[in-house]
């Protein structure tokens, strides 16, 4: 889903651009409210999963490959504005750093991959919440639909994107099929990554899922016929020191795992075009396609330049980009949180 310079034209890529930088300004302010001592790491470390779950392209069919866009498996787990925030700043490392969709193309790309998707995802996930029994559970399966809608919903904001501003001659409603047709058997592939690896975190740290908050529901008392909510419990306890270990156990756990599946697992990856090449490719989009402005880069295509292993190659590139994401991540997410601590004035009791 990652739009290379030429595609789209210059006009509609300002206005695209204008519709980002409004997104990533509205999940600054946002993302202050969803971050805390214990989800600002967690933030960084999503973004640096995004990143190399990005880089395992699977088949889908007729040649072509899928990968996680990743907008759905961040706005649960950490909330929807950080989550714009983190899908963004995945992107703007792949565009700088490995020429992986274009830089003029920088604002359509952050508009489609990480608000269309976030948006739509949240919606969906929140909606199904709303009527699914208040369970663990329900959270996973909500997850699982929420993720399949956001692909094929981000494959149709880029249909209309293309549809104003396109470069080639070509019928919408041939791009339209072909874009929605193959999104929904990748967005199958983004469900299950997204469920399972949400379930999986549920299962060891469910106080540190954003969409899992609230699933306790309130004990309900019979007072002359009516329900009404009984009071609320004591405060909790604090967390135990074992808990705060717990999540750090989380976090090294989560980084070795990006490691792993970006420096070993990648080499494996599905070498078909993906979703996007191949529709542009079959349809003729991609026309004006134009050299990326990186392309010179020494990271470009997922390699290390000069180093002829492609193995050793790929597998380094793809560790460096997830020390680069977590660290540029992290250091986002930690300055919002330190921005809502100076923020936060005490309360004025004096009388």
């Amino acid at each position: 889903m990652h739009v290379p310079d030429g595609f789209i034209d210059a006009p509609t890529s300002a206005v695209t651009g204008v519709v980002a930088a409004g997104a990533l300004a509205v999940s600054l302010r946002g993302a202050r409210r969803e971050l805390d001592e214990r989800t600002a790491p967690l933030a960084g470390l999503v973004a640096a999963f995004i990143f190399a779950v990005q880089m395992l392209n699977f088949p889908v069919a007729a040649g072509t490959s899928g990968h996680l866009l990743g907008g759905a498996l961040a706005a649960i787990l950490v909330g929807p504005y950080t989550a714009v925030l983190c899908v963004s700043v995945v992107l703007l490392m792949q565009g700088v750093l490995f020429a992986d969709g274009g830089l003029t193309a920088l604002g359509v790309n952050i508009t489609d991959m990480a608000l269309v998707t976030t948006v739509v995802s949240y919606a969906v996930f929140r909606g199904l919440l709303a009527v699914l029994p208040r369970k663990r559970r329900s959270v996973t399966v909500a997850s699982f639909v929420a993720a399949l809608v956001s692909v094929p919903a981000a494959a149709v904001a880029f249909t209309l994107i293309y549809a104003v501003g396109g470069t080639a001659d070509v019928p919408i409603a041939k791009v339209a099929t072909a874009m929605v047709g193959v999104h929904v058997l990748i967005g199958i592939g983004e469900a299950v990554i997204t469920a399972l690896t949400v379930g999986a975190v549920i299962a060891v740290r469910p106080d540190l899922v954003h969409g899992a908050r609230g699933l306790r529901q309130r004990l309900q008392l019979r007072v002359n016929g009516a329900l009404v909510d009984a009071p609320a419990a004591e405060p909790a306890t604090p967390v135990p020191a074992a808990a705060r270990t717990s999540r750090r156990t989380l976090w090294v756990t989560g980084l070795v795992t990006s490691l792993v599946l970006a420096g070993f697992v990648s080499f494996y990856a599905s070498a078909d075009p993906d979703g996007l090449e191949k529709v542009a490719h079959d349809k003729g989009i991609d026309k004006k396609e134009k050299e990326h402005a990186a392309a010179d880069s020494p990271l470009a295509d997922y390699g290390v330049k000069d180093i002829s292993d492609a193995r050793l190659s790929g597998g380094l590139a793809g560790v460096i980009g997830v020390g680069v994401t977590v660290v540029a991540g992290s250091a986002v997410f930690w300055a919002l949180r330190r921005r809502r601590t100076d923020d936060a004035s005490p309360v004025n009791t004096s009388v």
